[in-house]
């Protein structure tokens, strides 16, 4: 996309080759590797996390990876549970109280006190119920050709392959209001372009750090809006932090659909455009919005 898209993807794969995070062992949850029809350019291939606590049918998110995990399948489908602390959170979100993750090397905080206190307020009245989480490969869209002919080809993917699939493979709640896709960096671009494209099959969007230029904030914000006209209401959740790159452009998003009547959220913690980010603060808010969204 740009010189600044390159650099946060470079910046997060050289942090991961130095920080790995060790995921717990899946007594709550386990790991499917599933390869699904598809062509080259959109992928075959996705890991599903399938919740063991659960009874009964559960929501599903499609959770897409960043720019820096583009280079290799396997490195995509993969990042969110070994680079962006998908199992991790997922573990903490069931044993509340949630406490901040110690970032080795790092002294960025990745929580304010009193939103870390309204989380565990919430999750003493509620408790997390979990949810499936689907992680398909993402390809680079930002240095693709023909990249309307792609998206379109991506979405339609998602939708008809993945979607289904992970149905087959455990009972999700029927309906499309409960299901949900998100992205970061990269991802969260890819995310609202395919939210627009297939709205009718999403419950709820969401975008983590997203990539998505304050340029573009007012078109998207009218798309938003038209697209929600079309199909009705639908949940949506803007997730930054304060050290963001694209912390200006989130900001942007989220004022002009203000400006526009569109009901969204809105966080922007403290930290970087990194992975410790995702691993403390980051995932966890996005799987806690879901869990609550899709479950409405």
């Amino acid at each position: 996309m740009s010189r600044r898209s390159l650099l946060v993807g470079v910046a997060g794969l050289v942090a991961t080759r130095s920080v790995r995070a060790a995921e717990p062992a899946a007594s709550a949850y386990e790991i499917r590797d599933i390869v699904v029809s598809g062509r080259r350019a959109t992928g075959r291939r996705f890991t599903l996390l399938v919740p063991r606590h659960v009874e009964g049918p559960v929501p599903l998110l499609v959770a897409l990876h960043g720019k820096g995990e583009t280079i290799d399948e396997k490195l995509g489908v993969y990042a969110w549970l070994e680079r962006y602390g998908l199992g991790t959170s997922y573990e903490r979100l069931l044993r509340p109280p949630v406490a901040p993750v110690e970032a080795r090397g790092s002294r960025t905080p990745h929580w304010k006190p009193e939103r870390l206190r309204e989380v565990n307020d919430a999750l003493a009245a509620r408790p997390f119920g979990g949810l499936a989480v689907a992680c398909p490969f993402t390809p680079d869209a930002f240095n693709i050709g023909a990249r309307k002919a792609f998206l379109d080809d991506y979405a339609a993917w998602l939708v008809d392959e993945v979607v289904p699939r992970a149905r087959r493979e455990l009972a999700i709640l029927e309906g499309s209001a409960h299901v949900g896709v998100d992205g970061v960096s990269l991802g969260g671009y890819v995310s609202i372009e395919v939210f627009l494209r297939q709205a009718a099959h999403f419950g709820a969007w969401g975008t983590l750090q997203g990539a998505i230029n304050k340029y573009a904030a007012p078109a998207y914000a009218k798309s938003l809006a038209d697209v929600l006209a079309r199909v009705g209401p639908r949940r949506l959740h803007i997730e930054t932090s304060l050290g963001d790159v694209y912390l200006e452009d989130n900001e942007a998003l989220s004022a002009k659909l203000r400006k526009l009547g569109v009901d969204h959220d809105f966080v922007a913690p403290p930290g970087a455009h990194n992975q410790p980010f995702l691993r403390d603060s980051g995932t966890l808010e996005m799987l806690l919005w879901h869990d609550r969204a899709l479950r409405a």
